[in-house]
């Protein structure tokens, strides 16, 4: 079960537990304002954290200290010497992902092949480690992934562990030379580039948002390109990922109670409030106002 961590009325930072040793932070701000997230951990536990959009800022030794990690870059942490508890800035309109997992988990992933990977040498191991780096696109759809998945509760856990497997694979496994098996219409930059501003425009312009065929046109991409990039990115369809951020974006305006359920359901592009009340019954399973009763 997932444990919300402090965010405000339009970032759903939420901290997972999938199993014993490993740990997912999935870090979204859509605000105007900078958002925080504070936790303890334990030095027993590598981090890895990225930045799908905007700028996330790690901060040591009580903010004595401070990183800033970019868009589509990647920051690996690791000493075994002393705690790092997770205090994260999370700037205004940014995106991140953080798997947080325990050096013997690890080990035990990688087993006879540990010796492949430099802090995990017998000789390394006692000493700290950091590194940063750049996001693949192999990588940049798996954390893409991680934001945006519509799954049944009962199956979620294991579609996070296994993504977070993916990824962490994906992680040592980047010399150039080797070629990553993922869809060919993905191993184009330029594509997910174009599939990622796609995302952006019809969030952007979520009450009028534009057609199929306009929108690929905007973004540089034919039809089928449009709808199978995607669809292999964000795992569905254009227009139903737009319906699921637009009542997710409801029910947090909804949780700030400064705006009624007729604003709320205007804001999103619903013209009659009756439409906005059986799409949210439909994907929360309660209607717009018990659900804000209930949550105040």
């Amino acid at each position: 079960m997932p444990l919300s961590l402090k965010s405000n009325a339009k970032s759903s930072s939420q901290f997972y537990e999938l199993e014993n040793g490993i740990y997912i932070i999935n870090i979204q701000n859509e605000s105007d304002e900078p958002d925080q997230i504070k936790r303890k951990l334990g030095e027993d536990y590598i981090q890895f954290h990225f930045c799908l959009k905007g700028i996330i800022k790690f901060n040591f030794n009580q903010g004595q200290y401070a990183l800033n990690i970019k868009e589509d870059k990647s920051l690996l942490l690791y000493n075994p010497q002393r705690e790092l508890p997770i205090n994260i800035d999370i700037h205004p309109k940014s995106w991140g992902v953080s798997i947080l997992i325990s050096i013997k988990k690890l080990h035990s992933l990688f087993s006879a092949e540990a010796n492949y990977i430099d802090f995990l040498t017998e000789d390394n191991r006692d000493k700290k480690y950091y590194t940063e780096g750049n996001l693949s696109p192999a990588m940049a759809v798996v954390l893409t992934q991680f934001m945006n998945f519509n799954l049944h509760p009962s199956i979620k856990s294991i579609y996070l562990k296994a993504k977070v497997y993916e990824l962490i694979a994906l992680y040592f496994n980047r010399p150039e030379e080797v070629d990553i098996e993922q869809c060919p219409f993905l191993d184009d930059e330029d594509n997910v580039k174009r599939i990622k501003l796609a995302k952006e425009i019809i969030i952007n312009r979520m009450v009028e948002p534009p057609t199929l065929k306009e929108l690929a046109e905007e973004v540089g991409l034919s039809l089928k390109k449009l709808k199978e990039g995607f669809k292999e990115i964000y795992g569905d369809t254009v227009y139903s990922f737009l319906l699921n951020y637009k009542l997710e974006y409801a029910r947090k305006l909804l949780e700030d109670g400064q705006h009624n359920v007729n604003e709320v359901g205007l804001s999103i592009g619903y013209s009659t409030a009756s439409h906005f009340i059986t799409a949210f019954k439909k994907k929360f399973g309660t209607t717009p106002k018990k659900y804000v009763g209930n949550f105040m």
